[in-house]
C-alpha cells in the first residue's frame, strides 16, 4: 500500500489574518514532490484546507459554491465535507453507498474553502485514499496529539479495507499493548471535562456513579494496563485517578474537585473508546432544584416547534408534499388539544404560520416563555423515492450513537443554511457536542419520560409504526433550557407514511397521540413536584 508522509513544517512568511490567527502552511511529500497545504490553529486544533489537501494527495475534487460542500475524489471512494458542519460522509463509488461519520468537533469556512479539523479526519482520508498518513513530530506547532489511533476496519461489500493509522511518534507506531484498555486522556472544555479510556475492544460492560466527590467507574470483562495511571494527567474537575481491582472487575476512582454536578459515560460511535463526562456545576439547575419559590416549576409552558418553515422546506414527500406544511398542521392540532383539555396550561408556538425561525431563536422563544416541556416536531425522508423505510421516532439530546441518527441529525441541523449567520453554531461544535449536550443533562430524566411515555402512547392512536426512542446532536434541541425531545412522525419517501402524514386524519391521531403523553407527563411531572416539596 503506498504511503504519504505529512511533514509538518512552519513557514516563515505569514499568509494571512483570520479570526485574529495566523493561516500558515504545511509541507506536504508526496513521493518525491513537496506540496503546501494551509493550516490554521484553532483553540489548540489543527485545520487544513480540504481544497489543497485533495490537490497534494488526489488531484481531483468537487466543490459547491452555494452548499460549501466539498468532495474528494479518490479511485474507489469520495470523502464529502461541509462547512460548519459536524459530519463527514465516506462514499463508494461504486455503488454510491454511503457511510456517515459524526465529527466531535465542526469544520469551518474560509475564503471560500472548507477546513476540516486533521487529527478527527485522518483516519476517514486514509479510508477514502486507501492509503496511510503518517505525521511527522518535529511540527511541534500543529498539536497533532501523540497517541496511537487503533487499526479501523472498514466494511465496503465482500472487501474488507483496512487502514493503520501510527501514531503521531515515529518511536511510538502502532498499538501493540496487550491490554484492553491501554490509555487515558482527560481533557478540561469550556463546558466541563472530558475523561476518554483508550481500549482495543467495545467496552460493553460499565457503569459509573458519584459518591462522596469520587467518580467510580466499574469495568467488566476487560483488561486494564497496570501502569494507566501513568499514562495520563488529571485535568479540570479531576483532581487524580487511581485503578483497583475489586472482586475480580476493575474499578476506577476519579477523585473530583469542587465545582461538579453529574455524570455520564457511553461508548463512543465508530470507536471503541469509552467516553465519560464530568458537568460543571453550572448546568446544575433543572426542575428537581426547587427553592421556596414553588409557582416558578409548575408545569404551565409547552413550547411545540413546527420544524422548518418559509424559505426552508423541509424534506420534500414522494408526492412533493412539503415538510414544513405537515409540521405545522400537527403542531396546531396538538396545541388545540392541550389549550381544550389541559386548563392552566399555555401553549407557545416557535411559529404559527409559514415563517423562517432561526434554530437559536426557538430555544430562545421557549426560554423567554417559561417552556416546562419542549417539543420539536419533524417528518423524516431517504433520499431514495419511493422507500421502504417507515416509521416514528423520538430523539433525545446526546450524540449520535447509530449511522442512521447522525445522517436524520445532519439533515435538520443543516438548516442553519438559510440563516443570516450561521457561524453562531461554531462555537457550539468547538467545544465538542458530547460536552454540550450535558447542560441538557439535568432534564434528561424528564426528557426521557416524555419519550417512553410518547412512544407508549403512539401505537394506541397512529397507525405508522414505532421505531423507538433514539439520540443524536440536533441543534434546536440544545437551547432550549426545559426537557425536550424531537420528534420524527414518519417518511415522507414513503408512500403509506406519506398519505397518512398528509391526510387530516393521520395528523390528527399524530397530534392525539402527543397530546396523551403531555397529559400523562404532566401527572407525572406534578406528582414528583409534589414529592419535591
Amino acid at each position: 500500500m503506498k504511503k504519504f508522509v505529512l511533514l509538518f513544517a512552519l513557514f516563515i512568511s505569514l499568509v494571512s489574518v483570520v479570526e485574529a490567527q495566523r493561516l500558515l502552511k504545511i509541507s506536504v511529500n508526496v513521493g518525491s514532490e513537496t506540496k503546501y497545504v494551509p493550516y490554521l490553529d484553532r483553540k489548540g486544533t489543527t485545520f487544513v484546507s480540504a481544497r489543497e489537501l485533495a490537490k497534494a494527495i488526489s488531484g481531483n475534487y468537487y466543490y459547491n459554491n452555494d452548499a460549501a460542500k466539498l468532495e474528494l475524489k479518490f479511485n474507489r471512494y469520495s470523502l464529502k465535507v461541509t462547512a460548519r458542519n459536524q459530519f463527514i460522509v465516506l462514499v463508494s463509488r461504486g455503488d454510491n453507498s454511503q457511510y456517515i461519520f459524526q465529527l466531535p468537533i465542526s469544520t469551518m469556512y474560509l475564503k471560500n474553502d472548507v477546513y476540516i479539523p486533521l487529527i478527527y479526519c485522518v483516519q476517514y482520508l486514509n479510508l477514502a485514499s486507501e492509503r496511510e498518513l503518517v505525521f511527522d513530530d518535529r511540527a511541534k506547532s500543529v498539536n497533532v496529539t501523540n497517541r496511537a489511533i487503533n487499526t479501523v476496519a472498514f466494511l465496503q461489500g465482500k472487501g474488507k479495507i483496512e487502514v493503520q493509522i501510527t501514531s503521531s511518534k515515529p518511536e511510538t507506531g502502532k498499538v501493540t499493548s496487550t491490554y484492553d484498555i491501554y490509555g487515558i486522556d482527560i481533557q478540561e472544555k469550556a463546558n466541563g471535562t472530558l475523561i476518554r479510556l483508550k481500549s482495543q475492544k467495545p467496552i460493553n460492560v460499565y457503569r459509573s456513579s458519584i459518591n462522596n466527590d469520587i467518580l467510580y467507574l466499574f469495568l467488566s470483562g476487560v483488561t486494564v494496563d497496570p501502569g494507566l495511571e501513568a499514562k495520563g494527567s488529571p485535568s479540570g474537575l479531576v483532581k487524580s485517578f487511581k485503578t483497583r481491582r475489586v472482586s475480580g472487575n476493575i474499578q476506577i476512582e476519579f477523585k473530583l474537585k469542587e465545582g461538579f454536578a453529574t455524570s455520564e459515560s457511553f461508548q463512543e460511535v465508530n470507536s471503541n473508546d469509552l467516553l465519560i463526562t464530568v458537568h460543571n456545576e453550572a448546568f446544575k439547575t433543572a426542575p428537581t432544584d426547587l427553592d421556596e419559590n414553588k409557582q416558578k416549576w409548575q408545569f404551565d409552558v409547552v413550547v411545540i416547534d413546527a420544524g422548518h418553515g418559509g424559505k426552508d422546506p423541509g424534506a420534500i414527500g414522494v408526492t412533493g408534499v412539503r415538510e414544513k406544511d405537515i409540521n405545522l398542521a400537527i403542531a396546531k392540532k396538538l396545541g388545540a388539544l392541550i389549550e381544550k383539555n389541559l386548563p392552566g396550561v399555555k401553549v407557545v408556538y416557535t411559529r404559527k404560520d409559514d415563517t423562517f425561525i432561526e434554530l437559536y431563536k426557538r430555544g430562545k422563544i421557549a426560554n423567554e416563555n417559561g417552556g416546562k416541556l419542549f417539543i420539536s416536531i419533524h417528518c423524516n425522508s431517504l433520499a431514495k423515492k419511493p422507500s421502504d423505510a417507515r416509521g416514528f421516532e423520538v430523539y433525545l439530546l446526546r450524540p449520535g450513537r447509530t449511522k442512521q441518527a447522525i445522517s436524520i441529525a445532519e439533515f435538520e441541523n443543516s438548516v442553519i443554511k438559510y440563516e443570516d449567520n450561521p457561524d453562531r453554531y461554531q462555537q457550539l461544535t468547538d467545544e465538542n457536542f458530547i460536552l454540550v449536550s450535558m447542560a441538557h443533562s439535568s432534564y434528561m430524566r424528564y426528557s426521557e419520560k416524555f419519550s417512553d411515555l410518547l412512544n407508549t402512547k403512539w401505537t394506541h392512536y397512529s397507525s405508522i409504526p414505532t421505531k423507538g426512542v433514539k439520540q443524536a446532536g440536533f441543534y434546536v434541541l440544545v437551547g432550549a433550557s426545559m426537557p425536550s425531545v424531537l420528534i420524527e412522525t414518519g417518511f415522507l419517501s414513503n408512500q403509506q407514511d406519506e398519505a397518512y402524514l398528509k391526510s387530516t386524519k393521520g395528523q390528527s391521531d399524530i397530534a392525539r397521540s402527543i397530546f396523551e403523553a403531555v397529559k400523562s407527563y404532566k401527572q407525572h411531572y406534578d406528582e414528583a413536584l409534589r414529592e419535591e416539596t
